[in-house]
């Protein structure tokens, strides 16, 4: 077999000219120099596939205005309380954007996070069981009520709207149970729950951390892209992958440099981080997560193809869940106590408007776990620059709800796009 280059096609290749085939430009590898890039980058614009572009120019233009209005808002302290304060909102939102890749919803998250928090404080208060135990029940009780959602939903067909709203209700009714008359229960501000929050790492583990994902990154791009060349198949120059990992340390080293400025990397980011990129590894690398997209896709065509729907639907509900009671958890954690308002407050609305505004569509099968981290700084950006103005909620949520119609816009026009280039779906 002839090896293939990694050249960008010549004028009119892949583009349907005549007496050639129309190829998708998604399998086209463009050279590795500033204009193929630029070439790559305009065709995907008009194709519909704007990435993450939108939302890192969101995030520029935000930090830009509240710099100018309050220059406190960039200070380390600020930026590493943002940090904190989007952990348990983002975890909550991964789980919501698997449910989203189906094309479904989850309205029960909010109420999870909060049932969650309850089990969590009542065991290791009122009861006196070990903190990590307790951690670990919270987390349990969460999985176990996505699967029961999950079940209700892909053998019985309830639709899933009506099982999470129905589960909204529910178990924020046995969240109040729980916490009985007394609506509060406060727990240790020394132990294990207060530690994922509280802790922060000395600045060695920071770089050591950098250090680590780039190097990592490029071993696996390097891996991956041997096998292309090997296989015959167009790869990706070395040019091509040191740029890329170049432009992923400038971030990763400048966060840490900031981070570095206050008390450290914190714990609870780490913990949002690592499930973020776990779950974008599971999506992108592993047959589940092909199997998700399928399902979001089409469901009639992934269960004619051999899927399993409803093994993958149910799945996804108990991941969803799963995460929104680590959102609880961190909820606690930050707050030294479970109430009656852990989880039933805005993080349910929060949580699906970071996931839209990150990139996913409401409409199935597109989307990735960065869209959480992406969803979750601007949201947290826009509260904390607000609330070092003073300015009230309404405001807050005014200006999210516009950030949020702006990112739905966006999705149909990139979907209509998409469909007017042969690229996507209906």
């Amino acid at each position: 077999m002839t090896q293939q280059t990694h050249a960008t096609p010549a004028s009119g290749e892949g583009t349907g000219t005549p007496g050639e085939p129309r190829r998708d430009p998604r399998l086209l590898v463009t050279a590795a120099s500033p204009s193929g890039w630029l070439k790559a980058l305009r065709r995907n614009v008009r194709g519909g596939e704007l990435g993450p572009v939108p939302v890192i120019i969101g995030l520029i233009l935000i930090a830009v205005v509240f710099q100018s209005m309050n220059d406190r808002y960039l200070s380390a302290q600020n930026l590493s309380n943002l940090t904190v304060q989007i952990a348990a909102v983002g975890l909550m939102t991964t789980g919501v954007i698997m449910v989203l890749l189906l094309g479904e919803i989850d309205l029960s998250v909010g109420s999870v996070s909060g049932l969650s928090a309850a089990v969590l404080a009542v065991l290791a208060v009122r009861f006196g069981v070990s903190e990590w135990v307790a951690i670990g029940a919270a987390v349990l009780a969460g999985l176990l009520v996505g699967l029961l959602h999950g079940v209700i939903f892909a053998k019985l067909g309830v639709p899933a709207f009506v099982v999470t709203l129905a589960g909204l209700l529910g178990w924020q009714g046995l969240h109040l149970y729980l916490l009985d008359s007394s609506g509060s229960v406060n727990t240790s501000a020394n132990g294990a729950i207060a530690m994922l929050t509280q802790t922060y790492f000395v600045p060695v583990v920071g770089w050591a951390l950098v250090v680590l994902t780039v190097l990592l990154y490029m071993g696996t791009v390097f891996a991956v892209e041997r096998r292309r060349r090997l296989a015959g198949l167009p790869y990706k120059p070395l040019v091509e992958v040191l740029f890329r990992s170049a432009l992923l340390a400038v971030p990763l080293v400048g966060g840490v440099w900031v981070l570095n400025q206050y008390k450290g990397v914190p714990l609870a980011f780490l913990i949002f981080v690592g499930f973020v990129v776990a779950l974008d590894l599971i999506l992108r690398k592993t047959k589940y997560g092909r199997m998700v997209y399928a399902v979001g896709g089409s469901s009639e065509a992934a269960r004619r193809a051999g899927i399993s729907v409803d093994f993958i639907r149910i799945s996804v509900f108990g991941i969803a869940s799963t995460l929104a009671a680590l959102g609880g958890i961190m909820l606690v954690s930050r707050n030294f106590a479970a109430s009656v308002s852990t989880g039933g407050g805005e993080e349910l609305m929060m949580a699906i408007a970071a996931a839209v505004i990150g990139g996913t569509s409401l409409f199935g099968g597109r989307g990735n776990a960065y869209s959480a981290l992406l969803g979750g700084l601007v949201l947290g950006a826009i509260a904390s620059g607000l609330l070092l103005l003073q300015m009230e909620s309404s405001v807050r949520f005014m200006i999210t709800a516009a950030v949020l119609l702006i990112a739905v816009i966006l999705d149909a026009i990139s979907r209509r796009g998409r469909k007017t280039h042969a690229r996507g779906g209906a």
